[in-house]
């Protein structure tokens, strides 16, 4: 008995052993099968959370500053590029400029007739497609123009990325597109279309079939002495039929030699996907009045 209260007096042993007892009550609770929770387990879960959401929001804030600063190191680069390209865009722009100047001043000490002038001064109609087949492989598709808005047979279709087709009928409201993926040289009624190389003046060849299975066209009927290479931009040349001039129609994926070597054939992969249109539009010549 006496050694008891010795040792209840000692005040150090007497605390850790009432907390050892609360400890041993509190995880009893803790352990037994219960939907509720006592007052010191809610103190305590309280307390935990509260601390967690002290040092998670400083966290968040810290780690939405980091994803912030990220995506202002973006948007700057992003700037610098837009600036660089206005900067492109200013110099061609006056270069573009006093180049049309020296071109208007060529054009009448050469009596250049008011056709001859605006021979390449094409306009443009938009047009909602009406009906398309899903299958990029399909011929033809409907837009939403026709007679009353000018369009004629023979006009070119383009969509944003590049020559779809030519249109090859056209009633009052609609007109019918003939699409690239149409075009075959064994069929007599397929038109062919004059193409060049952008900055290659020695390029010429005729844009006349298209293969499905590979999703390529393929450029005919080019100079054996032409510099015709992979990645050159092809465009249409504008010899044939009023067709348009400087229409983008695809990149050159590779040339080879024809099969007697006097000519070049190049497999030309279109920049239009033949797919998903919603808007295309008309090129109409400068002799098409409105």
């Amino acid at each position: 008995m006496f050694e008891l209260f010795k040792l209840l007096g000692n005040k150090r042993l007497f605390v850790l052993l009432v907390g050892l007892v609360t400890f041993i009550a509190l995880m009893g609770f803790t352990l037994s099968p219960r939907t509720t929770l006592s007052w010191p387990e809610k103190f305590l879960k309280d307390s935990v959370g509260f601390v967690q959401y002290v040092f998670y929001k400083p966290a968040s804030y810290v780690a939405g500053f980091f994803k912030d600063v990220a995506n202002m190191r973006t948007v700057y680069q992003e700037n610098e590029e837009l600036r660089i390209a206005m900067g492109h865009y200013t110099r061609d722009r006056l270069k573009y400029n006093d180049m049309e100047q020296v071109n208007e001043q060529l054009q009448k000490a050469l009596n250049f007739t008011e056709e001859q002038k605006n021979r390449y001064n094409y306009g443009s109609r938009i047009a909602q497609v009406i009906s398309a087949n899903s299958d990029p492989n399909s011929r033809t598709i409907n837009i939403d123009i026709g007679e009353n808005a000018g369009i004629k047979p023979g006009m070119a279709v383009t969509s944003q990325e590049g020559l779809v087709g030519v249109i090859s009928h056209v009633s009052s409201y609609t007109s019918t597109v003939n699409l690239l993926t149409s075009m075959d040289a064994n069929d007599p009624t397929s038109n062919a279309i004059a193409a060049t190389a952008v900055g290659k003046e020695k390029v010429f060849g005729m844009i006349e079939s298209y293969d499905p299975k590979t999703g390529m066209l393929k450029m005919t009927k080019i100079s054996e002495d032409s510099n015709i290479q992979e990645d050159d931009e092809i465009i249409s040349s504008g010899i044939i039929n009023n067709f348009p001039k400087y229409m983008r129609i695809g990149k050159v994926k590779s040339v080879e030699k024809s099969e007697y070597g006097l000519t070049k054939t190049a497999t030309i992969e279109p920049y239009a996907s033949f797919l998903d249109w919603k808007e295309l539009i008309v090129i109409i010549p400068p002799e098409v009045k409105e």
